[in-house]
C-alpha cells in the first residue's frame, strides 16, 4: 500500500494541476477563449498538448501490458504517425485554418447535408466518451492496487477533478496543463525504466538478453495475413486511425485554431507526432523490463497471479490458468506497490495521473465544443449570446464528464485496456473518416451516393468488429479479418463505393449547401 508520503505527493500534484487549470478561468471571457484560446498559443505548447493527447493511462499501462504479454507488434502503430502527420500538414491543417469554422463537422453538412454532420457528431461523441472510460479504468487499476480503495470511488473522484478544471479553465487550461503533465509523464517513465533495469539481479543487460531470448522485441509477423495482427495490419490500422485523428477529430482540429499561425499549427502536428514515437518505444521497453524482472523474481509473479484470480469477475472460472494477457495491465501497479522505495511511488502515480488527465481534459473540452457548435447552435439557438455560449460549454463539459465516468464504471473487469480502446475506436471512427475523405477528395459525390456508401461501410465495420464467439452468423459467413482491419476496410468501402455511386447519383448543382435532408 502507498505510504503517507506517497499519498501527500499524489494529492499535492493533483491539487496543483486543478488549481493551475482553474487559474485560467479569468481569461475565459468569451466562447472563443474557452474553445480556441483566441488563437494565441505558441506551436511548441500546442505540440506538447497533442503529444499529451496521444499519451494516456492507456499508454502508461496498456502499452507495457501488451509488451509484457507478447511483443512489440503494437509499436508499429506509432511508426504510422509520420505518414499521417505529413498528410495532415499538407492538406488538413490548411483546409481547417482557411475555413475558420471551428467545428470539424460543419463542412460535412455543406457537402452532404445535415445527416452527415449529425452522423459524425454522434460517432465522435461516442468515441470520446469511450476513450474517457478506458483512461479512467487505467487510473483506477493503479490506485486500487496501491491503496485498496474502491475502483468506483477512484473513478468518481478522478472524473470530478478533471471535469472541474476543464469546465473552469477551457482550452487554454487544457493545453498548458498538458504541457506540464507531458513533462511529468516523460520524467516518470525514465525513472521507472531505470528502477526496473538496475533492479535486475545481473544488471540491465539481463533484461535485454531475456527479452531477446523470448522474442519480446519482435514487431510480429510480416506475412500478408489479414486475419491476425501482423505488421501490415497494425501499420494500416495506425495510418487510418491517425488520419482520423488529424483529419476529423475535433480535439485535434481545435488545436489547429489555438496556434498563433498556420506555420505554428504545422509545427505542433509534427512535434506531437515525432515525439510520441520514442516515448511509446520507451513504454514498450518498460513492458519488456517488467517481464524480465518478474521472470527473475517468480515470487512476485505468483503474487500478481493471485491478485488476478481474486479479482476475476463473477462467472469466471477462478481455477483457470492465469494468462500473461490477464497479468499485463496489472504488473506495473504491482511493481510500484511492492518494490519502489519509500516516497517515490507517489511521483510515479502522479505521472500516471498526468497521462490520464492530459487526455481526459482534451476529450471534455472538444466534446463540449461539438455540443455547442454542432448541436446547440445548429438546432436550438443559432444566434446564442456569449454569456449563454459559455454557460452551454460548461454544462456540456459537466455532462460529458458524467457520461465518461459512467462508462468507466461499466468497464471494470476488462482484461486489456489497449485492446478494448482500439476496438471501440475502430468501430466509432471508421465511418467518419470515409465520409470526410469523400467530402474533401471527390467534388462529384452527392448526398445520396455518400449516404448509401456510409450505410454499407458501417455494416462492413460491424461485420468485421463482431467477435467470433458472440456472432450469430454461421462460421462461413463470419469475417476472416482481424478486428483492426475494420476501420481500414470500412473507410475504403465508403470512399470507393461513394466514388463509384457518384457516376449514377451525381451531385446536382441545385443541391442546397445547408440542406436538412
Amino acid at each position: 500500500m502507498l505510504q503517507s508520503a506517497d499519498l501527500i505527493v499524489l494529492f499535492l500534484y493533483i491539487a496543483g494541476v486543478v488549481a493551475f487549470g482553474c487559474w485560467f478561468v479569468r481569461r475565459n471571457d468569451s466562447s472563443d477563449a474557452f474553445m480556441f484560446a483566441k488563437g494565441g498559443l505558441p506551436g511548441w505548447a500546442v505540440g506538447l498538448s497533442i503529444f499529451g493527447t496521444f499519451l494516456s493511462s492507456n499508454t502508461f499501462l496498456g502499452v507495457p501490458g501488451k509488451a509484457f504479454a507478447s511483443n512489440y507488434n503494437a509499436f508499429v502503430f506509432s511508426l504510422s504517425l509520420p505518414v499521417a502527420a505529413w498528410l495532415a500538414t499538407r492538406y488538413f491543417v490548411p483546409f481547417y485554418r482557411s475555413s475558420g469554422a471551428g467545428s470539424a463537422y460543419e463542412h460535412l453538412e455543406h457537402r452532404f447535408g445535415v445527416w452527415a454532420r449529425m452522423y459524425a457528431v454522434v460517432c465522435y461523441l461516442l468515441t470520446q466518451i469511450a476513450r474517457m472510460g478506458t483512461i479512467m479504468i487505467g487510473v483506477s487499476l493503479v490506485l486500487h492496487a496501491l491503496t485498496g480503495w474502491s475502483m468506483v470511488m477512484i473513478i468518481l473522484v478522478s472524473g470530478l477533478f478533471v471535469t472541474l478544471y476543464t469546465l473552469l479553465g477551457g482550452i487554454e487550461a487544457v493545453i498548458w496543463t498538458d504541457v506540464v503533465q507531458s513533462l511529468v509523464l516523460m520524467g516518470g517513465a525514465v525513472v521507472l525504466l531505470g528502477m526496473l533495469l538496475f533492479g535486475m539481479p545481473e544488471g540491465p543487460g539481463q533484461a535485454i538478453s531475456m527479452g531477446m531470448a523470448e522474442n519480446k522485441f519482435s514487431l510480429g509477423s510480416w506475412s500478408l495475413d489479414w486475419s491476425t495482427s501482423t505488421v501490415w495490419v497494425v501499420f494500416l490500422f495506425g495510418v487510418f486511425i491517425n488520419l482520423g485523428n488529424f483529419g476529423i477529430d475535433q480535439s485535434f482540429v481545435q488545436r489547429y485554431y489555438t496556434a498563433d499561425s498556420p506555420a505554428a499549427a504545422n509545427r505542433a502536428v509534427w512535434l506531437g507526432a515525432i515525439l510520441y514515437i520514442p516515448i511509446s518505444l520507451l513504454f514498450f521497453f518498460i513492458g519488456t523490463a517488467c517481464y524480465a524482472y518478474y521472470q527473475a523474481n517468480p515470487e512476485l509473479m505468483a503474487d500478481v497471479k493471485q491478485q488476478v484470480v481474486e479479482n476475476r469477475n463473477v462467472g469466471e472460472d477462478a481455477s483457470a490458468p492465469v494468462s500473461l494477457k490477464e497479468i499485463g495491465d496489472k504488473v506495473l501497479p504491482h511493481f510500484i506497490t511492492a518494490k519502489l522505495p519509500y516516497g517515490s511511488a507517489g511521483l510515479l502515480i502522479a505521472a500516471i495521473a498526468a497521462a490520464a488527465m492530459s487526455s481526459i481534459d482534451t476529450s471534455l473540452n472538444s466534446s463540449a465544443t461539438v455540443l455547442l457548435k454542432d448541436v446547440y447552435q445548429r438546432w436550438l439557438r443559432p444566434n446564442v449570446s456569449e454569456k449563454e455560449s459559455l454557460w452551454v460549454l460548461r454544462a456540456a463539459t459537466m455532462l460529458v464528464g458524467m457520461l465518461g465516468t459512467g462508462i468507466a464504471i461499466s468497464m471494470i473487469g476488462v482484461h486489456s485496456i489497449l485492446d478494448a480502446w482500439w476496438t471501440l475506436q475502430g468501430v466509432f471512427a471508421g465511418g467518419i473518416l470515409g465520409l470526410f475523405l469523400l467530402g474533401i477528395v471527390s467534388k462529384h459525390v452527392g448526398r445520396l451516393a455518400a449516404g448509401i456508401a456510409v450505410v454499407v461501410g458501417v455494416l462492413v465495420i460491424g461485420w468485421i468488429s463482431l467477435p467470433a464467439e458472440t456472432s450469430w452468423l454461421a462460421e462461413k459467413y463470419q469475417s476472416p479479418f482481424d478486428s483492426k482491419m475494420a476501420i481500414v476496410i470500412g473507410t475504403t468501402t465508403i470512399f470507393v463505393l461513394g466514388s463509384l455511386l457518384s457516376v449514377f447519383f451525381r451531385r446536382t448543382p441545385h443541391e442546397p449547401a445547408d440542406s436538412e435532408s
